[in-house]
């Protein structure tokens, strides 16, 4: 928001120091960005009257004028301009003066004749004939203002205003407007703004008589007002009103197209203005759009709409998207006889939503989806009305239509000052909290605060004392120190995680943490059947692009990219791990269930599956987790992602029937779909199921009393037979005088038949209760060995 310090002088008596206005109104709470004066660039650039003009006698087209700048004698200058007399007003940059563009003038011969300045145009003002339509686009700059010989052009021609740039934040669309900031400087300075209520006069006709208003869809717009003015005079607006829209960064049109623009800057009150001629009927309907009804809006783009928007209709076709764009005969035109002025509220989530699908955004749009002051609209038209008697611009018709559906019920807040001062950490008096209120427009009566309807982010008590503290002055707050003691502790999840970590550094183990957004072309390159649930995923409304357009459903694509991209490095080892989140979908009205992996992935200096399983044994061991499985991936498939592994060289680790885990070698089609030349190992464990097996409480376990068995064993069995379920026969046959189990020798050659292996197990067995006798061991071997031979293992001879 642009804010002309002279139209902010028709509301604040005091005159605030252009610097003190902008750290005091940026301290209060309106922040501004900078301020820049018009003409600034401008020196030593005066009004002059011609004299005379000569030809040149060594020049056909160049020009001798005798120029009178109110300094004694005149000047002469040399000009190659066509457009100029005696008797004409110029702007006159006399020598060592500087113009926009940091170009300096300096007096000199052209052909031989001397010449002491330079005649200026609107251009090298910096100036478009939108600001002086009575000028030529090229060619010297004739005035016509009311000015003196000599004068400075800035003051001259109006271009000494200085501008205020304010970022406005979109809680606080009151103060995209020139009255709303005027409220905001008096506030702030203490001192009184004063607005005047708009008076017109309308003459005995009825609108109704030529007009007709129907809103269709009353909830997304609560309000519409419709004035009408007919004998319009299409013209150029007056110099006060074209300044200030310059100083505010708005172009000027016409007269009519200025008012709109006008009254929106003061008022923050979107306007248009319809010609009568193309509003088919005579009638206006606010109505949803019928999908792929079309509409060329006022930029000459035809635009498709669609039923969920809202457009402005006549009796048979659109005539503008509401709150956005009139359509392309809405406009004002130079023959344009009878003007339909709209002023209305409409829906800020709608016009936000159809402004987005429409790729437009405009000063309109931009303050209607914030949120406007719901009962502005019949005060602004009001406005408009005046501003057009004022200009003589046309004959206002009697009446106004106003549609109105809105309730008006003011919202109440208490006021509890001892609160508001234990909140703020301060000690102010109850009549200044009254006076700062009250400076912003707020009623308080009865310990109750009524909130001004243009002050739709006040919801409760805390939104009051921000009002006071910043219009007390945040400066002035004390510092102070926290009081009361608080006592924070991590969660048992958050424990068990920082347990994971710790024990993964410790394991050699670099973490890294990827993006939670991933790419759907993912569950491809990891070979994710097509019916795989893992592809049921959260899409993002709104991504930064396909390749971060849904939220991840497994880690393992994540970690094999970032190996992917360590390996394409040049990295000859890695060895990572990342604890994140993966997202389940849930109901479609409800958030996703997030659930807590890790995930693990090496390569390089000598890795394979056995370091991998060593790392996890190791974690596992660490968290208290034991008596668990590791099954062939082929044989338990509860993981999707299986489909990333090589068949033959991963694993799934279950306990008592849970699986929490998988791990192994990447499939090497996988492999190639990450280019990564070596094989690379990758494992997934489920850290909330990992919780729930661990032990949580270490006991204490003696040193033995008793000395332990130990007995060697040398199988023969099919060399299909996991090694591990030889190992689970053993463990249980044995029982409770088992002490370990360890397998010491895995053998194929010509001593053993084709198909089979030789395993063998060193097994230590004690007891707690006595030394074990040769009976005992002998007798736990005999069950071995059955047990064994009911598998197909025998004892090698």
């Amino acid at each position: 928001m642009n804010l002309s310090m002279k139209w902010l002088s028709d509301y604040i008596e005091k005159d605030i120091p252009i610097k003190e206005f902008c750290h005091g109104m940026t301290m209060s709470g309106s922040k501004v960005e900078g301020y820049t004066v018009e003409g600034e660039e401008i020196s030593n650039v005066v009004v002059g009257k011609i004299l005379s003009v000569a030809p040149h006698e060594n020049s056909d087209h160049l020009l001798i004028c005798q120029i009178d700048v109110g300094k004694g004698d005149p000047i002469q200058i040399v000009t190659g301009a066509s457009n100029i007399k005696a008797g004409d007003i110029v702007p006159v940059a006399l020598d060592g003066a500087t113009l926009p563009g940091d170009k300096k003038i300096k007096k000199g011969k052209l052909r031989g004749v001397e010449s002491n300045g330079m005649l200026c145009s609107l251009g090298e003002l910096n100036l478009t004939t939108h600001d002086f339509p009575y000028a030529i686009e090229d060619g010297i700059f004739i005035i016509q203002e009311d000015c003196k010989i000599g004068q400075d052009i800035q003051s001259a021609i109006g271009l000494d205003d200085t501008s205020v740039e304010f970022e406005i934040t979109s809680n606080r669309p009151d103060c995209l407007s020139v009255i709303g900031l005027a409220r905001e400087t008096a506030a702030t300075f203490g001192t009184e703004y004063t607005v005047k209520t708009p008076s017109f006069s309308a003459n005995s006709e009825n609108i109704i008589d030529s007009l007709k208003v129907t809103i269709e869809n009353k909830d997304l717009c609560k309000r519409y007002c419709a004035g009408l003015v007919k004998n319009v005079k299409i013209e150029p607006s007056p110099r006060w009103m074209r300044e200030r829209l310059r100083a505010s960064g708005i172009r000027p049109i016409n007269n009519f197209v200025d008012i709109t623009n006008y009254v929106m800057l003061e008022y923050g009150q979107p306007m248009h203005a319809f010609d009568l001629r193309y509003v088919d009927g005579a009638e206006i309907k606010i109505r949803n759009a019928i999908n792929n009804e079309k509409i060329t809006t006022l930029d000459g783009i035809e635009r498709i709409l669609s039923d969920d928007m809202l457009i402005i209709a006549d009796a048979n076709k659109p005539i503008g998207v509401a709150g956005v764009m009139g359509g392309e005969y809405s406009g004002i035109m130079d023959d344009t006889n009878t003007v339909v002025f709209e002023s209305a509220y409409f829906d800020p989530v709608s016009i936000r939503k159809t402004a987005k699908k429409l790729g437009m955004r405009t000063d309109a749009s931009a303050r209607f989806e914030k949120g406007l002051d719901k009962n502005s609209a019949l005060v602004a038209l009001h406005r408009a009305f005046e501003l057009v008697e004022q200009l003589g611009a046309g004959e206002i018709v009697g009446g106004i239509i106003d549609e109105d559906y809105i309730d008006k019920t003011p919202k109440v807040v208490d006021f509890k000052p001892e609160w508001i001062n234990s909140f703020l950490g301060t000690n102010i008096p109850e009549s200044d909290m009254i006076k700062y209120l009250t400076s912003l427009d707020f009623i308080v009566e009865n310990g109750k605060i009524t909130v001004p309807s243009f002050r739709n982010d006040i919801e409760g008590k805390a939104d009051i004392a921000e009002e006071i503290a910043r219009i007390y002055g945040y400066n002035n707050i004390p510092s102070t120190t926290f009081k009361g003691f608080a006592e924070s502790q991590l969660t048992p999840i958050q424990k068990f995680t920082d347990k994971i970590l710790s024990t993964m550094i410790s394991l050699g183990c670099y973490e890294i943490s990827t993006y939670s957004f991933i790419s759907p072309r993912y569950f491809d390159k990891i070979n994710l059947p097509e019916v795989s649930a893992l592809r049921h995923t959260v899409k993002i409304a709104n991504p930064l692009g396909e390749d971060t357009s849904i939220m991840r459903t497994t880690l393992i694509p994540s970690m094999l990219e970032i190996l992917s991209r360590n390996y394409n490095n040049r990295n000859e080892a890695a060895k990572l791990f990342e604890v994140g989140k993966e997202y389940t979908p849930t109901a479609p009205d409800r958030l996703p269930e997030e659930l807590l992996r890790l995930t693990i992935g090496l390569y390089g200096d000598n890795a394979d599956f056995y370091e991998l399983k060593g790392i996890i044994t190791a974690l596992l061991d660490y968290l208290g987790i034991d008596d668990y499985e590791l099954v062939r991936c082929h044989e338990n498939c509860s993981f999707d992602e299986a489909s990333a592994f090589h068949p033959g060289r991963s694993a799934v680790i279950i306990k008592n029937g849970t699986a929490f885990g998988i791990f192994g070698e990447v499939h090497p089609s996988v492999a190639d779909n990450y280019e990564i030349g070596v094989r690379t190992y990758v494992a997934k464990l489920n850290i909330p199921e990992m919780m729930e097996l661990a032990k949580t409480e270490i006991t204490y376990k003696p040193l033995p009393k008793y000395p332990a068995t130990t007995r060697d064993l040398s199988l023969v069995c099919n060399d299909d037979i996991p090694v591990a379920e030889l190992e689970k026969v053993i463990k249980k046959a044995v029982g409770n005088i088992l002490e370990k189990v360890t397998l010491f020798d895995v053998y194929k050659g010509q001593q053993i038949e084709q198909g089979k292996k030789s395993v063998s197990y060193s097994i230590s067995m004690r007891s707690h209760e006595g030394t074990l006798t040769d009976e005992q061991a002998d007798a736990a071997m005999k069950r071995v060995l059955k047990a064994l031979a009911e598998m197909g293992a025998e004892l090698r001879m």
